[in-house]
């Protein structure tokens, strides 16, 4: 058990307070923002850090979410909560159809298959009459949730806190029980899991279906946040950005997707309006240092360092 793992607790803890008063320091929408962003890398990162599946196609899930929630909402009247239930499962219900047809092949095959798929979906949402084409949805209506208008901002940052918590929660739990052990096995050597007597193919797909769904929970509370649906939620740029959320922080890492969220959304937001579209320039420049000097990232790094300071003192002592 490394330092990161003894720390955990304080670690959730201290993480849950500094969102409680973050209203305080960062600008809210900003932070509602990071929050939408954290949920779809940890999305992400539980296939890929955690089953090994690189997926480009991702965007697929966020954008349908984002599509069939502004949809609910402003066309059929549908309460908030419902509206988020239903983009939502519509992201699942995606998943599992491009599961089972990206999921029998592996490697850059299967990450070929989700982009074309995701490509699909994409072309799908800029012809489709109810999407609005390149216009989008806009003023998705908010609506109310027990009773408490999400139109106040804080109200609105609250309930955005507490579907961030819920995901946070479900994919660590996810991680850390026995499905969450044999996804790692077949991250680390598929072929002996599956001499092992698991069913990798039916773990591989839950485990694509989980990540949609989550994706999908991610692109419905952006819409609540932003009150729109756009095209760039299912392009293929917001698969890479999420990609490289994941890899700046840390693959395989319960807190590195949250950090590189961080990292990338407010290095977006500060750098949009000084640098204008050079900021893709700039994600690609950190990219690649992120590759060349942390090939875990950033939590990956610290992780390893912490381990390999631990074993360096348990020498020592017992040498003495």
């Amino acid at each position: 058990m490394n330092a990161l793992t003894r720390l955990s607790p304080l670690a959730y803890a201290l993480g849950f307070v500094l969102l409680l008063i973050a209203p305080n320091f960062v600008y809210p929408v900003l932070m509602m923002e990071i929050l939408c962003y954290a949920i779809f890398a940890c999305a992400f990162n539980l296939l890929l850090g955690h089953t090994g599946l690189l997926s480009f196609g991702h965007a697929a899930f966020y954008g349908t979410a984002t599509y069939t929630t502004a949809h609910a909402l402003k066309i059929w009247g549908m309460p908030t909560l419902l509206g988020i239930a239903t983009g939502t499962a519509a992201a699942t219900l995606l998943g599992l159809v491009m599961g089972l047809l990206a999921i029998r092949r592996q490697g850059i095959y299967f990450a070929m298959i989700t982009l074309a798929l995701a490509q699909m979906v994409f072309f799908f949402f800029l012809q489709a009459p109810f999407t609005g084409g390149e216009d989008g949805l806009h003023g998705v209506p908010r609506g109310t949730v027990l009773g408490l208008n999400l139109n106040d901002e804080q109200t609105l940052y609250y309930f955005v806190v507490t579907i961030f918590v819920l995901a946070f929660w479900l994919i660590h739990r996810t991680v850390q029980s026995p499905f969450g052990q044999v996804l790692s096995a077949i991250r680390e050597n598929e072929p002996r899991t599956l001499s092992l007597g698991y069913d990798v193919a039916r773990y591989k797909l839950l485990a694509f279906v989980l990540s949609a769904m989550l994706s999908g929970l991610a692109g419905a509370t952006k819409v609540i946040v932003f009150k729109l649906a756009s095209l760039s939620d299912a392009h293929w740029h917001t698969s890479g950005e999420v990609i490289l959320m994941s890899l700046v922080g840390g693959m395989g890492t319960i807190f590195g997707p949250v950090l590189g969220a961080g990292i990338v959304v407010s290095l977006r937001s500060m750098l949009a309006d000084k640098v204008g579209s050079l900021v893709t320039v700039i994600l690609g420049c950190i990219f690649v240092l992120c590759v060349l000097l942390f090939r875990r990232g950033i939590m990956g790094a610290v992780s390893a360092w912490t381990s390999g300071r631990a074993r360096t003192e348990q020498t020592v002592q017992s040498s003495n």
